[in-house]
């Protein structure tokens, strides 16, 4: 592209950008999309994100209510499956056959969570090949095997297995069993910003895959008008934000 199209691309992309919000309002409140809409979360949900993408679903449709409820990783599909949430967002990957996978809203990087005085503690950062020898956490319920093995790894990248020790079902949990020294876990980023706690430290993890949070929903339920108008809200919210969201 020559220098003069990018510019006219650049001054012009806020303003297709706008119009494509202004007629995404205007179809949703001629559809009269109202009622409530329950919206199921992981962890930070959205993130930085949050609040930008209620408030655009809020303005172009006013008459419906959304309600946001706390997931747990002991069941992070659950609330999904039992109609007790009309969208998700979680973390990926997410492969089930009824659901599908939406818009990302965050990419983070991975970090090791560790007591203090840990022998890891105030490293620069960690391999996961240098965690054989320790004791990551089990999981309770029903998160998905492949779910839980991507991030909390069961082997290191040479195949050398990681014990796991006592389940958990939620974040307080872990982060109690790791601060009491019982061992150390992989986590994403965003957990050293909303669930910090002075008795853990966090070290960057440098050899896991960074970890995506999207919106996920019933494939059943595609074309509702409510989950459409939330849906085109999320996806319009990361595209003004450039992209999804970083830590």
């Amino acid at each position: 592209m020559s220098p003069l199209g990018r510019q006219l691309y650049d001054d012009l992309a806020p303003l297709h950008l706008r119009m494509e919000a202004a007629l995404a309002r205007a179809k949703d409140v001629a559809r009269g999309v109202e009622g409530e809409l329950t919206v199921a979360f992981l962890g930070a949900g959205a993130g930085t994100l949050t609040t930008a993408i209620l408030s655009t679903f809020r303005e172009r449709c006013p008459g419906c209510d959304v309600r946001m409820r706390e997931t747990q990783f002991g069941d992070p599909l659950g609330a999904l499956r039992s109609g007790d949430a009309d969208a998700l967002f979680t973390c990926l990957p997410v492969e089930e056959p009824d659901l599908t996978v939406g818009p990302v809203v965050i990419n983070e990087p991975r970090m090791l969570a560790v007591p203090l005085g840990h022998r890891l503690a105030g490293r620069r950062n960690v391999s996961l090949e240098e965690l054989a020898g320790e004791t990551f956490f089990g999981v309770v319920n029903g998160a998905p095997a492949y779910w839980w093995d991507f991030h909390i790894p069961p082997r290191t990248p040479s195949g050398l297995p990681i014990r796991r020790g006592q389940s958990v079902a939620g974040f307080q949990e872990l982060m109690t069993l790791v601060a009491t020294g019982q061992g150390v876990s992989p986590v994403v980023a965003s957990v050293e910003k909303y669930y910090s706690r002075p008795d853990i430290t966090f070290v960057p993890l440098t050899d896991v895959p960074s970890a995506d949070v999207a919106l996920i929903w019933r494939t059943a339920a595609a074309g509702t008008p409510r989950l459409e108008a939330f849906v085109r809200a999320v996806r319009d919210t990361v595209a003004a934000n450039g992209g999804p969201a970083a830590f």
